[in-house]
């Protein structure tokens, strides 16, 4: 026994110079981003005064608060809507089991693109477009769902049965009967569950989208640390986290629902 785990965790001379070349990069990419002890150390420092000036928490301005967490809560929800909705028929289309190639590729590549960049930057982008606000925040948001959702039920299709699929296909039915009939009851629970942790996810994406002033409780959280309001930012912040439970909670609550 004790022969065989040997063997088994034995590395090559190519795994070990493997790994020699992985600690060696790390190293160099620490020493370039100036990472080191005695800076974690004062680091470790400052974040405990800082957090020392946050305690406690101000709830004064509770009016403010309710309102930027409605406003995340509102941005969330129409962002996942719309995505879902946008991302349904891109999941369909890019499905190499359902059709050609040259419809599939053009649809894969617009979903890989809302994909490549983090809902900030598209907020950053979307900020200079249309202004300040809540709507910079719903079509970065958006986006980001496109991007996730869309993948995700491009492989939920693609991973059914086929011969679900041949079999309405044999009754000389449409496309849209065969998507109807024979996709839609394979994926439909998986969907739901996709649109779910969606919405959850853009919950925590609101709060930061509002940072670059997007909406949303990232806006006055932002404004509070310019005015280096510490006591008000702890608030905001355990205000987020119980935003984050309770989307956390409705998510289990609603795959629960649909799984009766």
């Amino acid at each position: 026994m004790s022969a065989r785990a040997t063997r088994a965790f034995r590395m090559t001379p190519l795994a070990r110079l493997g790994w020699l070349a992985l600690a060696a990069y790390l190293l160099w990419a620490m020493s370039a981003l100036e990472f080191n002890l005695a800076r974690f150390i004062l680091g470790v420092d400052n974040g405990a005064r800082f957090i020392a000036r946050m305690l406690p928490p101000n709830f004064e301005r509770w009016d403010l608060l309710v309102k930027g967490l409605t406003e995340s809560l509102q941005m969330a929800f129409v962002a996942s809507f719309l995505g879902v909705l946008i991302s349904l028929p891109l999941g369909l289309l890019a499905a190499r089991n359902l059709l050609p190639p040259l419809v599939t590729w053009p649809v894969r590549t617009l979903i890989i693109a809302c994909r490549s960049f983090h809902p900030v930057i598209v907020a950053i982008i979307c900020v200079k477009a249309v202004g300040f606000g809540a709507l910079a925040g719903i079509i970065a948001l958006t986006v980001a769902s496109v991007g996730f959702v869309g993948k995700l039920f491009t492989e939920a299709i693609e991973e059914i049965s086929m011969k679900q699929i041949e079999a309405v296909r044999a009754t000389g039915a449409s496309f849209m009967n065969v998507v109807i009939f024979g996709v839609m009851p394979q994926v439909m629970f998986r969907f739901i569950g996709f649109s779910a942790y969606e919405t959850d996810a853009n919950l925590r994406n609101s709060t930061m989208v509002g940072i670059v002033g997007a909406g949303g409780i990232g806006s006055t959280l932002f404004s509070a640390f310019q005015r280096f309001d510490y006591d008000y930012v702890f608030a905001i912040v355990l205000s987020i986290i119980a935003l984050i439970m309770i989307g956390e909670l409705l998510q289990v609550w609603v795959k629960k629902v649909f799984r009766q």
